[in-house]
């Protein structure tokens, strides 16, 4: 129907932008679509049981709650977020993160995502690791029981930006417009009373995501007073740049409006940048009068001069 815009074309759009949300769906998308083919090939050499393809993925790339069996395969640390083996599993992982991500990036920057991303992840699967080897009544399954999916990463970013833009609502089926800091608390509650239930790794793994993506919130807004924000920036600040060219980058700035609060280093060389402008202006004003400056100069003089810093 004309006047509604087609699906597919937006995700095709999407998709071609190349932003890191579209790049993190690409990266689980993909090794989803490894690990069938990997299932197809196991088939194909008389391994008719899907279960055998998904038992080796599972032993190489899962997190395992075993601190012996993690110590010999570290990488099931990162690995683990982004593998799924059930088609449900990374479709609601894959649609929550796309609603949430879109909403994520129009507020903060695509590096910010990653870093949610990827430490939400480590931290839900830090929790997961420690709730296993601490708690007796998980000490029947430990040698067995391994994490797998984006869950927690996912939970890290829905928490995040909840927490960030707390009066940002959403129109939900059935209910009507309701602001996404409530759907955050109650995701985090739900996994905290599901704990006792059939997947208590997966829920203490969620809960270990949303606690990071709050944290990581309030770092962000500065209500509170951590070192989270300049480290995990400053590390992170070359390694999420492969994620594009200088020219996606650029893109990317321009397309997101970000009204995250500014660093005492960003407003300091802003402040100075300002007050190098003002004196060009006022000595052009000495040379020529107020008339030699442009129609520019003088909203920009008046607007300076008008607004306390």
């Amino acid at each position: 129907m004309a006047g509604y815009p087609n699906p597919i074309d937006e995700l095709k759009s999407f998709f071609r932008k190349g932003s890191s949300l579209s790049i993190l769906i690409s990266i689980n998308l993909g090794i989803w679509v490894l690990v069938k083919v990997i299932q197809v090939i196991f088939f194909l050499y008389n391994q008719p049981s899907a279960d055998a393809a998904d038992i080796w993925v599972l032993h190489l790339f899962a997190l395992p709650a075993s601190l012996d069996i993690l110590v010999a395969r570290p990488w099931g640390m990162i690995t683990y977020m982004f593998l799924h083996v059930d088609f449900w599993h990374i479709l609601f992982n894959m649609l929550w993160l796309y609603w949430f991500g879109r909403i994520f990036l129009e507020y903060l920057k695509p590096r910010q995502l990653v870093i949610t991303y990827l430490f939400g992840g480590l931290a839900g699967g830090l929790l997961y690791v420690i709730a296993f080897n601490v708690f007796p009544v998980f000490h029947d399954q430990l040698a067995l029981s391994m994490a797998l999916g984006a869950s927690a990463s996912v939970m890290a970013i829905v928490t995040a930006i909840s927490f960030y833009v707390p009066n940002y609502s959403i129109q939900m089926m059935f209910i009507g417009r309701v602001k996404i800091i409530y759907l955050a608390l109650f995701l985090f509650i739900f996994d905290l009373f599901a704990i006792p239930g059939s997947n208590s790794g997966g829920h203490i793994a969620h809960i270990g995501g949303a606690l990071f993506g709050f944290f990581w919130a309030m770092t962000l807004t500065r209500t509170i007073n951590t070192p989270l924000h300049s480290a995990f920036s400053g590390f992170w600040k070359n390694i999420t740049s492969s994620f594009s060219s200088r020219k996606q980058q650029s893109q990317w700035d321009n397309t997101y409006r970000y009204t995250r609060p500014k660093t005492d280093e960003e407003y300091n060389a802003e402040k100075i940048e300002k007050q190098k402008r003002i004196d060009v202006i006022l000595e052009k004003i000495s040379k020529g009068g107020y008339d030699s400056l442009s129609k520019e100069e003088k909203e920009f003089l008046f607007r300076s001069t008008d607004k306390k810093n």
